[in-house]
């Protein structure tokens, strides 16, 4: 008796060559539907699933292969004597290979205009049905979900008649691994649906995008995985033009850097050093912008990633070009811009279109035996209920730098303080445990550039010692959530120094 291989598959690439070298080995093929329709038109000797059922496909093809006829070849143990007189007593013959890819239902919900009856469609049962009985059998069953895997197969078929144990349990691990990535998108999908927020179990699937040469430190083991249909306006989706591979350092400093520069409209350069901005700037052209991020910290620049939200022209690349950067992000490079900075062999130039189509609605992270889940901060200037709490309003220009210190402030890590002019930060305090601290690393980097600047902090004064700090310095103007018991010392603190200052009564904690 022959040896029975199923193919049914939505992704037909190498299928015809797989049956064909299957057939060559002795193989009868079962097969349904449009893998049928395909192997017959090119010549393939094809055994028809409802054959072999004696039922046919009904319900729009929704039922075909759940039957005991398919599903006991997959399940039986093939050296079993009380398996082999059960299939002997209801006429069922094994299945030693099962080649199945499911219904495209990534590639289904990804279409903006796709609708819901269009989703559920495409939503597999039998194909995972066929996989998982198949993975779980793959004692005695090859189980094959990835075209990329069938030339293996063959290999140690044609060398030995039979796959290795070792292949098989290889092969099922990945099916289980595709299955379960393929009810998470369902279960995402009809989820987000339903808008509830907190389910009583959450499951994500990530796909591998590249190892990783390490992690944080050369001793520590990583890779990075993107989110299937996750923001493309992200370090995950960006494509490199240029330069080595990216480190898992890399990656992180990148997306802080992106985090940042979305926050803008008008032209902005953002330099990032260790998930934390050194120099933030912008201008009326993007050249102007990196000028005032370079400006803002010289030294801090050096070895750190830019992040620019207009395309790098020739002018912004003579100016790159000239400090040691890791990596160059922007929407688009010039020719001429990509001409030069490519002359540096390791500089890594990514672009992420800055038209965002989606995002993610959630962030996580996480910690050890758990997982973290919360709503981006996507909180703004213009969502704030703004209150100027001292004597005296800000000015136009005093404005500007409030606005663009509240944007910088909540992507630095707490505490934090950040000193800015109305277009460039001036000095960042970042990470400390205490709020003076911050303020007074961030006011010692701005020294005399602090006069007639303003201050943003990310969390209320506790105490009127920052605004006293602040004063010292000759900021004017300051913004904060407010909030303290002792706002009104603040406040005091602030009129006895003619400084301006605005709440927003939200905080930006970063930790």
């Amino acid at each position: 008796m022959k040896k029975r291989a199923l193919l049914s598959v939505s992704d037909k690439k190498g299928i015809l060559a797989f049956a064909q070298a299957l057939v060559a080995l002795d193989y009868e093929i079962l097969s349904t539907g449009g893998t049928m329709k395909h192997l017959k038109e090119n010549g393939v000797a094809v055994t028809a699933v409802d054959e072999i059922t004696g039922f046919p496909e009904i319900m729009e093809g929704r039922v075909k292969t759940l039957n005991p006829l398919i599903h006991g070849g997959l399940l039986a143990k093939q050296d079993d004597p009380s398996h082999q007189a059960q299939m002997t007593e209801h006429g069922i013959q094994p299945i030693h290979i099962v080649c199945v890819n499911l219904y495209p239902f990534k590639e289904t919900i990804s279409k903006p205009d796709v609708t819901t009856e269009d989703a559920i469609e495409n939503i597999d049962i039998g194909g995972p049905a066929m996989l998982r009985a198949s993975a779980k059998n793959h004692a005695y069953v090859t189980v094959i979900v990835d075209a990329t895997d069938y030339e293996q197969v063959l290999v140690e078929l044609k060398s030995d008649g039979q796959t290795t144990l070792e292949t098989r349990r290889r092969l099922a691990a990945k099916v289980f691994r595709h299955t379960a990535a393929y009810d998470a998108l369902i279960a995402s999908y009809l989820t987000d649906l339903t808008a509830e927020e907190f389910p009583e179990q959450v499951t994500y699937t990530y796909e591998l995008k590249q190892p990783l040469r390490y992690g944080e430190n050369p001793h520590q083991k990583a890779a990075f995985y993107s989110r299937p249909l996750g923001s493309d306006f992200s370090i995950a989706y960006a494509e490199q033009l240029h330069g080595k591979e990216l480190s898992y350092n890399n990656i992180q400093d990148a997306n802080a850097a992106i985090q940042i520069v979305k926050e803008f409209q008008q032209p902005a350069a953002v330099a990032v050093k260790h998930m934390n901005p050194c120099g933030v700037g912008t201008g009326e052209t993007i050249a102007e912008a990196f000028n005032k991020a370079y400006e803002a910290d010289s030294m801090s620049i050096f070895g750190g990633i830019v992040a620019l939200n207009r395309e790098v022209d020739t002018a912004t690349a003579e100016k790159l070009s000239e400090i040691f950067l890791e990596i160059i992000i922007a929407p688009l490079f010039s020719e001429e811009a990509l001409a030069l900075l490519t002359k540096k062999k390791n500089i890594r130039l990514l672009t992420i279109p800055f038209t965002q189509h989606k995002k993610d609605n959630w962030n996580t992270v996480s910690v050890e035996g758990g997982l973290l889940m919360q709503e981006p901060d996507a909180f703004g200037f213009e969502d704030a209920d703004i209150k100027v709490a001292t004597d005296r309003e800000p000015t136009e220009e005093e404005w500007e730098a409030l606005k663009l210190g509240w944007a910088v402030v909540k992507h630095v890590k707490s505490n934090a303080i950040v000193v800015t002019d109305s277009h460039m930060t001036l000095g960042v305090g970042a990470g400390q445990m205490n709020r003076v601290g911050a303020a007074g690393i961030a006011l010692t980097q701005a020294g005399e550039r602090a006069k007639g600047a303003a201050l943003a902090s990310d969390a209320f004064f506790p105490m009127d010692d920052t605004v006293e700090a602040a004063a010292q310095a000759g900021i004017t103007a300051i913004i904060q959530p407010g909030g303290s018991v002792k706002d009104e010392d603040s406040i005091k603190k602030a009129n006895e120094n003619g400084i301006t200052m605005v709440f927003t009564g939200v905080r930006h904690f970063k930790h």
